[in-house]
């Protein structure tokens, strides 16, 4: 079964949303002090940014082989989806890591 555009739109920002929102959760779960928790919900978060890359890629892959696609505000709303989420998931890790660094110097005073 092919997907038109709207469909492979539909599933990037689908994706995308969700990894962006995984990586979020996972920031407050470190605030908590929920690492382990933290980190998996970064895994979620990337195997859900995979699966929107992998539609993306299609559409690339697509385009390079002469397919035409039609630019819609809904392909370059999902590509923003997309990019959010790419950018929340890196920044997201950096901070895990920051909440890591402040627990391990409060429990050292401890």
């Amino acid at each position: 079964m092919t997907l038109n555009i709207e469909e492979i739109s539909f599933q990037i920002i689908l994706n995308g949303g969700n990894a962006r929102s995984l990586a979020a959760e996972s920031i407050n779960l470190a605030k908590a002090g929920e690492f382990k928790l933290a980190e998996q919900k970064i895994e979620e978060a990337n195997e859900a940014m995979t699966i929107a890359h992998r539609f993306q890629t299609d559409l690339i892959k697509g385009e390079a082989s002469g397919e035409k696609f039609e630019i819609s505000i809904l392909l370059i709303h999902a590509q923003d989806h997309l990019m959010n989420a790419m950018t929340v998931i890196d920044l997201a890790k950096e901070i895990i890591e920051l909440y890591k660094k402040t627990n391990e110097l409060e429990c050292r005073k401890c």
